[in-house]
């Protein structure tokens, strides 16, 4: 910046509205940002420690109690009967599974496009992956009723020579999530290593010291070890997008690889991921929300990441939209008797109608009233609404597919009706309150803001003067011949 910009005062005020809007255009010192970052991970308020048990105490409550309680008296506790053998547990794995998509394909996708304003938000981003699988890798195992025989599925030596099912979607599950819980979390551990280094750099108790120093595994900062770096990562960019897009898939064959009126369709594959970008992008705005007010990172998550989420947001409310009204038109003009029966369930005045409409209004009318102007893009608390009102759609969106579906069949004389039970209700709660409480810790171990990304963006992103205005330029690094 020239000093005949800086003093001009037009060009001083066009100089600090670019700043503000674009965080990689406000640079600090990079000690101030570190100790910025330091401050909010190591501030643990009375508040934060109520927050921590209360979510420790509906864990317990869920995943110990109520799942005990499952294990010594058995799936009977659970409201699963003829006809309907998947319930509430199965939903809740559709569920979490979608959520989870949102993290690593967004941050990913965003990264292979060299979208520049991603940079604050990958870490909250490839976090919530990992925590929504680990909490959809559980649905299975409270499934199955016999928990200590998951192991059945492993392909291990025995003297029966007995070999898993590999046509038996549970099969199918395991492998999935195996693969793809192994992919984020190294996804998530290769641009956490130099700030896991700048965390052990800040650190004053030496014990704290030598275990960030193992975790960073002893990151200096040369040139090679960037090099590697941003090799590995530019690999696992474009490994964990299919291996993402992929997963869901197979989630989606669960049902569709059946003869269930309802679940047979061939769009289940792409509907799957739609939805699960849709519900994971709708999670990922709430997350960052709360980043931002409760750790004070309002430098880092401004409106113009909002902006951007709502974009996004706003844009798979079209493609979700679409996909749902497909697969809808299809069956309807199939004119199926089964299928007559299911729609007459849950539309019209059916039971289960308060769920469908329901549905279709936190799915499609609440986000496109909110998401459609920059004001409720940019509002904190109105993107959160959509983001909440989003995953309730897509909830329900999961109970109609599965229970309610799974009530009317092919022959009226066995239909059923399914009421989740106290157990499962319980059970769901401890896994939310477990999300939000690896959330909750992990903030307080590492940095939930890439900081390195931050601060390497804001050395390529300068003001430039042109003619009478400033505008932002990048500046492109080329290597020499």
């Amino acid at each position: 910046m020239s000093s005949e910009a800086t003093m001009h005062p037009d060009l001083a005020h066009v100089e600090q509205e670019l700043k503000a809007a674009d965080l990689l255009l406000d640079r600090r010192p990079r000690e101030e940002m570190n100790y910025e970052v330091m401050r909010a991970m190591e501030r643990i308020s009375l508040t934060w420690l109520i927050v921590a048990f209360f979510l420790g105490g509906l864990v317990f409550l869920g995943l110990v109690l109520a799942w005990g309680y499952q294990i010594k008296w058995g799936l009977g506790v659970a409201g699963i009967n003829r006809p309907v053998f998947w319930g509430v547990y199965i939903a809740n794995f559709v569920f979490w599974i979608g959520i989870s998509h949102a993290g690593t394909l967004i941050s990913a996708i965003l990264r292979s496009v060299g979208a520049e304003w991603r940079r604050p938000i990958t870490r909250a981003a490839e976090a919530m992956t990992v925590f929504a699988l680990m909490v959809a890798g559980m649905y299975p195992l409270i499934h199955m009723g016999r928990t200590w025989r998951f192991y059945w599925m492993l392909p291990y030596p025995n003297q029966r020579l007995l070999w898993p099912n590999f046509r038996s979607p549970l099969m199918w599950d395991m492998m999935a999530i195996l693969t793809y819980l192994t992919g984020s979390l190294i996804f998530l551990y290769l641009p956490l290593i130099p700030d896991l280094a700048m965390v052990r750099d800040h650190s004053s108790a030496k014990l704290r010291k030598k275990l960030f120093n193992i975790l960073s595994l002893g990151w200096r900062g040369t040139e090679a070890e960037w090099k590697h770096l941003h090799v590995a990562m530019a690999i696992f960019t474009f490994i964990i997008i299919p291996v993402a897009a992929s997963v869901h898939t197979i989630v989606s064959w669960d049902f569709a690889m059946s003869n269930v009126p309802g679940w047979k369709s061939t769009i289940f594959g792409p509907y799957f991921v739609v939805g699960a970008i849709y519900s994971g992008v709708g999670a990922l705005a709430v997350v960052l929300v709360m980043v931002r007010k409760f750790m004070g990172f309002e430098y880092y998550l401004r409106e113009q990441h909002l902006d951007n989420i709502g974009k996004i947001m706003l844009t798979m409310t079209f493609f979700w939209t679409y996909f749902w009204f497909n697969g809808y038109l299809t069956e309807w003009y199939g004119a199926e008797t089964a299928l007559d029966f299911l729609r007459e369930f849950m539309t019209y005045t059916g039971p289960a109608a308060p769920l469908f409409y329901a549905m279709l209004i936190t799915n499609i009318i609440i986000p496109i009233a909110i998401l459609w102007s920059r004001a409720g893009r940019t509002t904190p608390w109105m993107i959160s609404l959509a983001g909440i009102s989003i995953n309730i759609g897509m909830y329900l969106e999961r109970y109609i597919i599965v229970p309610v579906t799974l009530s009317r069949n092919r022959f009226p004389f066995s239909w059923g009706h399914y009421v989740p039970s106290p157990v499962e209700i319980l059970i769901s709660i401890g896994s939310l309150s477990m999300f939000i409480l690896l959330y909750v810790l992990l903030s307080r171990i590492v940095p939930l803001i890439s900081v390195w990304e931050v601060q390497e963006g804001q050395v390529m992103h300068v003001i430039r003067r042109v003619g009478r205005t400033l505008v932002p330029g990048v500046i492109q690094w080329h290597k020499a011949e």
